[in-house]
C-alpha cells in the first residue's frame, strides 16, 4: 500500500510541475496575443514584383486587403500587377523606388497612404566567403537587406502611428533561416539577416503602445526567380553544409507568412527545421504563446544538443573538405 501511495504522489508531482509552468507562462508571455485583420485595409509590400514578394501580394489580394507593391523594376511591376489582377481581380498599386534611397522611398509611402500592414520583404543574396568578396557587394547586401528595412520603416512609422480607429498594425520584417544559424559562404549575407532580429526585438518595443506588431519571418531556400542564379555561385562547401534543408515554393512560405502575420506572431518559421531553429535561438525574444514558450523552456537543453550535433557535423564537413583539397 504504501508503495502505491508513493507511485500516486510522485504522478502527482509529475503532474503539477508541468501544469504549474504553463499557468506561470499564462501570466508573464508579452506581449498578449493579438489577430491582425486583413481584409479592407491596406498592405504595403517591398519586393513585391517577384518572388516571395509576388506571392504574398497574391495571398493578401485574396484575403480581401487592398495591396500596394514596391520594387526597382517599373516593368517587373507592371508585369506583377497583371498577374495579380488575372489571378484574384484586385488592382494593386505600384511604387519603383529603391529602398536603399530613403527620399524614394518615403515619397512612395506619401502617395500610397497610410499603412495597415507593412511587409520588408525585400532581400539580395551572394554568397561567397568573405576573404573571396568583394566590398562593394558585401556594403550592397548590408545597404539593401538592412539598412533599406530601416528607410522602409521609418518612412511607414509616422502614418502607422497616426491611423484613428483601424485596428491593430503589423511591420513584418522578412529575414532568413541564415539569420537563425551562420552558414559557411554566408558572411555578409546572415550579418544583414542577423541585424534583422536586433531591429525587430527593439522595435517591438518602441511601438506596441501604438499598437503595432512585429513579425520576424524565417523562410528557408526558397525557389524563385533569383535562386537558381544564386545557385551558380555558391561555394561548393555551402552546398555540403546546406543540403539537410531543402527548399520551400515561394507560394508555400507566403501562406506561412501570411498565418504568422495574422496572428501577430514574433518569430514565423516556414518548415520543420525553421521550428527548431526558433526554439534553440530563442532568446530573449518576445512571445504570445504561452504554450509556445512552455515548448521553447522544455525543449531548449534537448534541442541543443541537436545543434551541436548539427555543428559537430558540418565542421566535420569542413575538415574533410580541406583534408581532400590537400
Amino acid at each position: 500500500m504504501a508503495d502505491i501511495n508513493i507511485a500516486y504522489l510522485w504522478l502527482l508531482v509529475l503532474l503539477t510541475i508541468p501544469l504549474c509552468l504553463l499557468a506561470l507562462l499564462l501570466l508573464i508571455v508579452r506581449p498578449r496575443p493579438v489577430k491582425i485583420p486583413i481584409k479592407n485595409r491596406h498592405v504595403f509590400i517591398t519586393g513585391g514584383s517577384s518572388g516571395i514578394g509576388l506571392a504574398l501580394a497574391h495571398q493578401f489580394a485574396l484575403e480581401g486587403a487592398q495591396v500596394s507593391i514596391l520594387a526597382r523594376s517599373l516593368d517587373k511591376l507592371e508585369e506583377a500587377k497583371h498577374l495579380i489582377q488575372l489571378s484574384t481581380g484586385v488592382d494593386v498599386a505600384i511604387f519603383a523606388a529603391d529602398v536603399r534611397d530613403f527620399d524614394s522611398v518615403q515619397k512612395a509611402v506619401v502617395e500610397a497612404g497610410p499603412i495597415d500592414v507593412l511587409v520588408v520583404n525585400q532581400g539580395v543574396f551572394l554568397p561567397q566567403e568573405l576573404e573571396k568578396q568583394e566590398l562593394d557587394e558585401i556594403r550592397f547586401m548590408i545597404d539593401v537587406n538592412l539598412m533599406g528595412s530601416f528607410n522602409m520603416i521609418k518612412a511607414a512609422l509616422p502614418g502607422m502611428k497616426t491611423r484613428n480607429g483601424r485596428g491593430p498594425a503589423s511591420i513584418a520584417l522578412m529575414s532568413s533561416q541564415a539569420g537563425q544559424v551562420g552558414i559557411y559562404g554566408y558572411t555578409a549575407y546572415s550579418a544583414s539577416k542577423f541585424g534583422l532580429r536586433g531591429l525587430a526585438e527593439a522595435l517591438q518595443q518602441e511601438v506596441i503602445a501604438d499598437n503595432i506588431h512585429v513579425s520576424l519571418i524565417y523562410p528557408p531556400d526558397t525557389e524563385t526567380p533569383g535562386f537558381a542564379e544564386e545557385n551558380k555561385r555558391r561555394p561548393q562547401l555551402t552546398s555540403i553544409i546546406a543540403a539537410s534543408s531543402g527548399a520551400m515554393k515561394a507560394d508555400e512560405v507566403a501562406k506561412r507568412a501570411l498565418d504568422g502575420i495574422k496572428s501577430g506572431s514574433f518569430f514565423v518559421p516556414c518548415n520543420f527545421e525553421g521550428s527548431l531553429l526558433a526554439i534553440a535561438t530563442a532568446g530573449l525574444s518576445p512571445q504570445r504563446s504561452f504554450l509556445v514558450a512552455f515548448i521553447e523552456v522544455v525543449a531548449a537543453g534537448l534541442i541543443r544538443l541537436v545543434a551541436l550535433f548539427f555543428q559537430w557535423n558540418w565542421f566535420g564537413s569542413i575538415e574533410k573538405w580541406h583534408a581532400q583539397k590537400k
